[in-house]
């Protein structure tokens, strides 16, 4: 991690000082192009050139956080990686408008910095480190801008024709489906274009555009298929409840050993069981992988306890919670097993992760 602007993770991933490494070589030359009698300095020039690029994508993404701070969106974190960088907002937004200003704000910083850089370098001396350095980020920051405007997922102009398709049908997974695959169409040009611009001329394929072609293309390709599965989870969101999920737990003192304390559940048929205290209250919820582990010839020496991890706050959710509002909660207080509660405080049984799992991904 390198900092916490507005209190978000900022983390920069081992593959971004690959790629600084590759910008500081291989922006080195054109460098001593522009400035010949820099010397051996021009590999200084050149990382800062690889440093404020980056600097640059941090600052597009830390738009994109603002914007949806400011619509009470919590965003995890901000991670610089091999191609640029993205923001993990903890949920999706809850109109089309917000989803497209989030998706926005990024491109249009970008094409602010790229038009002020131009406007500055009008102010700077001919053959200078400083001109070079500020034509260059003119013209990255431009293509990153137009870039991430392109249609389709997981780009930002493909969260804006997202919000688009989801304004006019009132669907949210329809908006995702069309914007992923005009995503896959996207990656498929994207690598398909340095041989179409060198159809001509095959000897003016450059090797490097064919690599930065099919990195960009694979990474807009498996995004799109990411955007696609989301798509599928989203339409079934809403018939996901606990209520319906919920399997009935019986309540089990920490010592009541394992094979008595699977006895008493297939005798109710129950598929769960939460630890209560001596006044019956819960404290604990037996694992259901920690109980498969254990040979049924040692079941009778193993009390419950041993299996169990402490309920924490975050782990009892309300008989009530469905659709979005359930994934969400999950997400922020992971484990593999939920104590449900009625409004009241009494318990209705327990939730295990692998069954809303499959509920959200079966056919």
């Amino acid at each position: 991690m390198i900092g916490r602007p507005f209190g978000v993770p900022v983390d920069v991933t081992p593959t971004w000082f690959i790629v600084a490494g590759l910008i500081t070589y291989g922006f080195a030359g054109t460098v001593e192009r522009a400035v010949p009698d820099i010397g051996s300095w021009k590999y200084a020039v050149s990382l800062t050139f690889a440093l404020l690029l980056y600097s640059s994508v941090l600052v597009h993404e830390l738009s994109h956080t603002l914007v949806a701070l400011r619509a009470g969106l919590p965003v995890r974190r901000i991670s610089l990686h091999l191609l640029g960088g993205v923001s993990e907002i903890e949920r999706p937004a809850e109109t089309p408008g917000r989803e497209a200003g989030i998706a926005l704000a990024g491109p249009l910083v970008s094409l602010a910095l790229a038009a002020a850089g131009f406007a500055f370098s009008s102010l700077l001396e001919g053959g200078t480190v400083g001109l070079l350095l500020t034509r260059a980020l003119v013209i990255s920051n431009l293509l990153v801008g137009m870039f991430n405007l392109l249609p389709g997922l997981p780009l930002d102009g493909g969260r804006v024709l997202s919000a688009a398709v989801w304004r006019v049908t009132g669907r949210r997974h329809t908006g995702t489906i069309v914007a992923a695959w005009v995503g896959r169409g996207v990656a498929v040009v994207v690598l398909l274009l340095p041989f179409l611009l060198a159809a001509g001329d095959p000897g003016s394929l450059d090797v490097v555009d064919v690599v930065w072609g099919a990195l960009l293309g694979a990474f807009i390709w498996v995004g799109a298929s990411q955007s696609l599965q989301h798509a599928s989870v989203q339409r079934r969101l809403p018939g996901v409840t606990v209520r319906a999920l919920t399997r009935r737990a019986i309540p089990v003192d920490v010592a009541l050993p394992l094979s008595e304390a699977l006895r008493q559940a297939a005798e109710v048929g129950a598929h769960g069981m939460v630890v209560v205290s001596a006044g019956g209250e819960p404290v604990g919820l037996v694992v259901e992988a920690a109980v498969r582990a254990v040979p049924s010839e040692r079941r009778p020496w193993v009390p419950v306890g041993d299996l169990s991890r402490r309920l924490e706050a975050g782990h009892r959710l309300p008989a009530d919670l469905q659709g979005e509002e359930l994934i969400t909660t999950m997400t922020r207080e992971p484990a593999s097993e939920y104590l449900v509660v009625e409004a009241n405080g009494e318990i209705y049984g327990v939730l295990a992760t692998a069954d809303v799992e499959r509920a959200l991904t079966r056919a």
